[in-house]
């Protein structure tokens, strides 16, 4: 899986005004949070810069976050102390959770930020659910969101500039993404990121990571998380939508 290590220091552009703070982004998922006691024990697997991670420590969870980018897990550590969190943040991937916790640990496991497809194909995507589904205590439940990689793929290769400034801790860019969609659903799609952040001068400082990607459609998704014990209470899946949320709980 590859990581978001150059763009961990500028990631706050990728992260839309509502979810900025942390409160806010844990306020997202509150129709899934109530499901919990407010000394649940959390995972969040996909932490990135830690937003999540920090407003559900700031409910009174228990919580962990991981990631495979080193840099993204330094990210949740300095955001965690800025808001006087008690978040345990760790690097690992997926494969190597159960390497650092035990089976049915946790009462709820987010995967979000469209993070599984960094997973390596139907196997290495597999694995993942798998350890996921491992951490979880019997009736415990997996958040996962999702690109609608059906919407996706339908587009084709192209470059998206976005029509507007972000503004960031006083500071101006444009986001760019660019899109290579391989022929053939199984195989490695990329997505290159790229920051162009503007100062008070106008010179443009621009930081880009290339993202190797395995997409997949929702009904392999569906059947993939049956084959690991978990079953799906929620879902917003609509063909014509950008993201979607599935809810699964384990059996």
């Amino acid at each position: 899986m590859t990581g978001y290590d150059v763009l961990a220091e500028v990631y706050e552009w990728l992260i839309s005004d509502a979810k900025l703070l942390p409160a806010e982004f844990a306020a997202s998922f509150d129709d899934v949070l109530n499901f919990l006691p407010s000394n649940a024990h959390v995972l969040d697997c996909s932490c990135g810069t830690g937003q999540l991670a920090v407003g559900l420590a700031g409910r009174g969870m228990q919580v962990v976050a991981t990631d495979a980018s080193e840099a993204m897990v330094r990210r949740t550590a300095a955001l965690s102390e800025e808001f006087g969190a008690s978040v345990r943040a760790v690097r690992a991937n997926w494969e190597e959770l159960p390497d650092h916790f035990q089976d049915n640990t946790f009462d709820m496991v987010f995967c979000v930020g469209n993070s599984l497809h960094h997973a390596t194909g139907a196997t290495g995507r597999g694995a993942a659910l798998e350890s996921m589904s491992r951490l979880l205590r019997p009736g415990g439940r997996l958040v996962l969101t999702s690109r609608t990689w059906e919407l996706v793929r339908a587009r084709g290769s192209r470059l998206e500039i976005s029509d507007r400034l972000v503004r960031r801790n006083g500071r101006d860019a444009v986001v760019v993404y660019r899109w290579e969609i391989a022929p053939h659903w199984e195989e490695e799609h990329h997505i290159e990121i790229a920051i162009a952040q503007v100062d008070a001068t106008g010179l443009v400082l621009v930081r880009s990571e290339l993202l190797s990607c395995w997409p997949y459609r929702y009904e392999e998704l569906e059947v993939e998380l049956h084959r690991v014990g978990l079953q799906t209470e929620l879902s917003t899946f609509d063909l014509e939508a950008e993201n979607y949320m599935v809810v699964a709980s384990k059996v």
